[in-house]
């Protein structure tokens, strides 16, 4: 076990330096200058060469890209993120901010995915071929297609605007207003939902048919074992591995689903942060953003890969 933790830490080092070296150098071959993008029409006219080449020197522009990076670096690894060149903050009180939003609104969506999605798709295989699985895999194909851009503005139209049941943006945290933070977050998590969700329904329905025609299964049932026990002692534990795969890669792609969803509810998270922090080039929220990313797909893969041997005695870890 020690070994394969080195081992995955290795290369998660080695991921971190490819993401965080390729965005670093990616944004400041783009167009434009985030200093002059700082800079407002009529500050740049009262604006000397000087005072600009002396702002770009004090954020280490003027350096070259190696080692502007290797000064990022240091101070990651002193807890510095740097500082936002439009804002005129830090990095870390940004992030500070926008991270637990987002990180509101990940879990919960993500909990959602998978307590009705599994469940769902284990339902749907059981009854197959009947209207109760041809419904399921209707709902979990249109969410699977279904932009989740659009979605969340047919949700706006529909339950906000049509209705008027639920809010439409904004975020409240549960510590201050409980109730209206569930009421602003019910709408922006289903919609970050819908996608894992179908995609927990499809593979979860495909897992179970593989395992329910297994030798051991029909046994189960001539042993005249109920349904509750076959399905859940023999179908459920022997398929489940590839749902946890699925459930690992829906954490990707529940934060960049975040990015559009926060966007269109207009919610103050790491998603619009990193909107917004594009679009003006502000290089070290966009960097931290990366990183800090980077580490949680990483550190969900290694879960996922750290849950098989427990899951599934036949799987070693080495």
């Amino acid at each position: 076990m020690t070994r394969y933790l080195l081992r995955r830490l290795g290369q998660a080092l080695i991921v971190l330096f490819l993401v965080t070296f390729l965005v670093f150098g990616v944004m400041r071959w783009l167009p434009g200058d985030p200093i002059l993008m700082y800079l407002s029409s009529d500050k740049y006219k009262i604006t000397n060469q000087a005072e600009i080449d002396r702002m770009r020197h004090q954020y280490g522009l003027d350096k070259p890209i190696p080692l502007q990076y290797a000064d990022w670096v240091k101070g990651v690894l002193t807890g510095d993120l740097g500082k936002s060149i439009t804002k005129g903050t830090t990095v870390n009180e940004e992030l500070a901010t926008a991270v637990p939003v987002t990180l509101y609104l990940g879990l919960v969506a993500f909990v959602l995915s998978q307590l009705v999605g599994i469940p769902l798709g284990i339902y749907a295989a059981i009854r197959r071929g009947t209207w109760i699985d041809s419904t399921i895999l209707v709902v979990a194909n249109l969410g699977v297609t279904a932009p989740i851009f659009w979605v969340g503005i047919v949700l706006i139209y529909v339950f906000g605007v049509t209705l008027g049941w639920l809010p439409v943006q904004g975020y409240t945290s549960p510590f201050v207003d409980p109730v209206t933070s569930i009421q602003q977050l019910i709408l922006p998590a289903f919609c970050l939902a819908l996608g894992p969700l179908s995609g927990a329904i499809r593979q979860t329905r495909s897992a179970m048919l593989e395992v329910l025609h297994q030798d051991y299964v029909r046994t189960a049932w001539a042993k005249g074992l109920t349904e509750r026990r076959v399905i859940g002692r023999h179908v459920v534990k022997n398929g489940i591995l590839p749902v946890v795969t699925l459930a690992g890669m829906a954490v990707p792609m529940i934060i960049g689903g975040a990015v559009l969803v926060e966007v269109v509810f207009n919610i103050p998270g790491m998603g619009r942060l990193a909107v917004n922090a594009l679009f003006a080039k502000d290089y070290a929220i966009v960097q931290g953003i990366v990183l800090i990313t980077a580490i949680t797909v990483i550190v969900a893969n290694l879960l996922v890969d750290l849950s098989y041997g427990y899951l599934d005695p036949r799987v070693r870890v080495v």
